[in-house]
């Protein structure tokens, strides 16, 4: 059995919200044609949809492996210069081209568009807002995950339980995530994501006046 790794106090939700500070997120929302309120409230849905898919994706060895492999590509540095690359030429839309649209995929899978779209009914972004921020956030959170596997020594027998933890931390926070993959079993996961979009809003980066 592989040893488990403890993590430090930081999740990795508190890793990715220091790095979105309200500058970042003013960016972000430039970049997005949307309001900062509004992008702050899809923001604090759409974590807590990302680490989960990552725990769903890791909690088989197939999966696991798959991520941790992956993770020899996102090694942080990204994080080094996030406001730069987010006030850049190509403005925060450059961390949600190709490559953020493909990290994006590969966590939610089919699951994608759904999770989209209750996110935008549940926040006020219309689709290609809320495709374009999840896009800009998936690198962001593989930076993070990428730089705790380097300092943490994280492999694909620790991925699981580290991320299943992240995922219990998320959930306690934002009650409802738990369904957030189609809690009935009804096949409509829209439904799921507005149901807990009441107490998402506001929640992770709302409790600013």
């Amino acid at each position: 059995m592989h040893p488990i790794i403890r993590m430090s106090t930081n999740t990795i939700l508190d890793t990715v919200r220091q790095q979105l500070g309200a500058d970042a997120i003013q960016q972000m929302s430039g970049a997005l044609g949307a309001d900062p309120s509004a992008t702050s409230s899809a923001i604090s849905m759409a974590l807590p949809a990302l680490i989960g898919g990552l725990a769903r994706n890791a909690s088989q060895p197939q999966g696991a492996a798959a991520l941790d492999q992956a993770l020899n590509a996102h090694d942080g540095s990204i994080l080094d210069n996030l406001g730069g690359l987010l006030g850049g030429a190509g403005g925060a839309g450059g961390l949600g081209g190709g490559i953020g649209g493909a990290i994006l995929g590969h966590i939610l899978g089919a699951r994608r568009g759904p999770v989209e779209q209750g996110v935008g009914r549940a926040s006020g972004l219309d689709a290609a807002q809320v495709a374009q921020l999840m896009a800009m956030l998936a690198p962001i959170v593989m930076g993070v995950l990428g730089r705790m596997k380097q300092s943490k020594g994280l492999d694909a027998n620790a991925l699981p339980d580290v991320l299943g933890r992240e995922r219990e931390q998320a959930e306690r926070e934002t009650p409802g995530l738990g369904g957030l993959f189609d809690a009935n079993h009804d096949g409509n996961v829209m439904d799921d994501v507005i149901r807990m979009g009441g107490s998402a809003l506001g929640g992770i980066f709302g409790k600013k006046s």
